[in-house]
């Protein structure tokens, strides 16, 4: 505990500088003696885990002489400069991110107030104490010459307190706090690469309604055309009204589809505006933007420990087991002594002209060892809570590595299928549109009906639909696997955030 020398109320003799030197002789003492020891357990690092080998998807090792597909800024490499400016503007404006930098922020503080328990409290202070004893009391003023009952003490001096680090317990707390600070830090980023891949999911999902939207009014569009044309026939007794109400319920189901995929291009809309830090109408002018789609291929992923390398949970995980190891330490001190130095020094006088008189000065040094004897064991109750809690820290370490790579293969099986699912609808999309070719071409030789023509025009839109479905999927499902991998992660950044901690420090 901390000690604070206080002040005598009495004009005490100067301090013999023999005195003086040996209080400063046994300050130094205690500062070499305060760097002996630092109790508990150093932090090794991790447990190790068998995460090395292959993915478990055939197909995404890399071919020899590829390299890893770049991860920190993925959606620069998709060539869609409306995707880019909405990531840039959420990645300085996003108020979780705001959030997350405030928390930094709070932990540089708290980091802060542990480092400065190594330096001792300094404290000044003047006063001026009227004050009148009994003449009756323990001290017979009354019956002593020349003291006066009432008397004016005029003070001003500093206290000084210093506890000594002997066994560490200061430096295993900035150990710890040093470990929370980087793992808030890491923490800031893994929320910059979720938000950068909310926003391109949204924008692909905002995109491939406005696709979606595009083909199925064409399909409206061609039933309207057949209804007019089954109606006329009915009208000329070529067809019958079963014909016409069947066209006409096509027509209906078609059109009600309408409203529902406009809602949910308008919802990606408004949910763009929030993501970027604004009001939900700030990007609605989005909704007359028809964006080409991205062009999706295989991603070559490296091995897969090197996830665990970019994952920010993983990486924040390691760094929360690392302060739990060092707060074992923090509760181990408690068990050994500790040294405090109180130290205070000034003027004191009962009148003001002898104030600040050498006579006047006064000076105190208190060494002190505590040492907790019987404390019904609570100090070893919690080093063991400290243990169980570093314990539980490296078994949610192994969680999160394993739930890392669980994540990363679903995404890979995910991504893989869906551009498997993609690459069918590309064909029967090429095969609607030579199919719709060669209506044009006999209805312009007349070999067919205009009902025919539009029945082929029909299903090349409703090709169309399903093939931006499947292209909005595939674009989710790789936004997806960017996440997985730590895609969006800099690590530079981090080292620069890290960099200037220990410059402010």
């Amino acid at each position: 505990m901390r000690i604070r020398a206080s002040t005598m109320k009495t004009t005490p003799a100067a301090v013999p500088p023999r005195s003086r030197r040996r209080a400063l002789a046994l300050l130094l003492a205690a500062t070499v003696l305060g760097g002996c020891a630092t109790v508990g357990p150093d932090y090794a690092g991790p447990p190790a885990l068998a995460v090395e080998g292959n993915w478990i998807q055939p197909d995404v090792a890399l071919p020899a002489g590829t390299a890893p597909a770049e991860l920190s800024r993925w959606w620069e490499t998709l060539g869609d400069p409306v995707l880019e400016r909405l990531i840039g503007t959420a990645l300085e404006r996003n108020l979780d991110l705001r959030q997350a930098m405030s928390r930094i922020d709070e932990a540089r503080a708290l980091r802060d107030r542990t480092a400065g328990a190594r330096a001792p409290t300094v404290a000044a202070g003047t006063s001026v104490n009227r004050r009148r004893q009994s003449e009756n009391g323990a001290l017979p003023i009354g019956s002593l010459p020349g003291l006066d009952a009432s008397q004016t003490i005029y003070d001003a001096g500093f206290d000084a307190a210093w506890e000594l680090d002997l066994f560490g317990g200061t430096r295993r707390a900035l150990e710890s706090a040093e470990a929370r600070l980087a793992a808030t830090r890491i923490e800031a980023g893994g929320a910059r690469m979720r938000i950068a891949a909310e926003v391109a999911r949204t924008w692909f999902e905002a995109a491939g309604a406005a696709r979606e939207l595009l083909a199925q009014q064409g399909t409206v569009r061609a039933l309207e055309q057949t209804l007019e044309l089954a109606r006329q026939r009915h009208a000329l007794g070529d067809a019958s009204l079963a014909d016409v109400e069947t066209v006409a319920a096509q027509w209906a189901t078609a059109n009600a589809g309408l409203p529902e995929i406009e809602a949910r291009q308008r919802a990606a809309v408004l949910a763009l505006g929030v993501l970027l830090g604004s009001g939900p109408d700030a990007e609605l002018a989005l909704l007359d933007v028809l964006p080409e789609a991205p062009t999706l291929s295989p991603l070559p992923v490296g091995e897969r420990a090197d996830v665990l390398r970019r994952r920010p949970d993983v990486r924040a995980a390691e760094r929360q087991l690392a302060a739990s190891t060092a707060e074992i330490g923090v509760a181990t001190a408690e068990l050994f002594p500790k040294l405090a130095i109180g130290a205070g020094g000034g003027f004191q006088a009962l009148d003001t002209g002898d104030w600040f008189d050498s006579s006047s000065a006064r000076f105190s040094i208190l060494p002190m060892i505590s040492w907790r004897l019987f404390d019904g064991g609570r100090v070893r109750a919690e080093i063991r809570a400290r243990e169980a809690a570093t314990e539980r820290a490296a078994l949610a370490y192994e969680q999160t590595v394993l739930a890392a790579l669980g994540d990363a293969e679903r995404a890979l099986s995910d991504y893989r299928a869906g551009l498997e699912s993609l690459a069918r609808r590309d064909l029967a999309l090429q095969a609607s549109l030579r199919s719709h070719a060669h209506a044009q071409a006999r209805y312009a030789a007349g070999d067919i009906a205009l009902v025919e023509l539009l029945a082929a025009e029909r299903l090349l839109h409703e090709a169309r639909q399903t093939q931006a479905r499947a292209q909005s999927s595939a674009a989710v499902r790789l936004v997806a696997l960017y996440k997985a991998l730590g895609g969006g992660w800099e690590a530079p950044r981090e080292e620069a955030l890290a960099a200037a901690d220990r410059a402010r420090s």
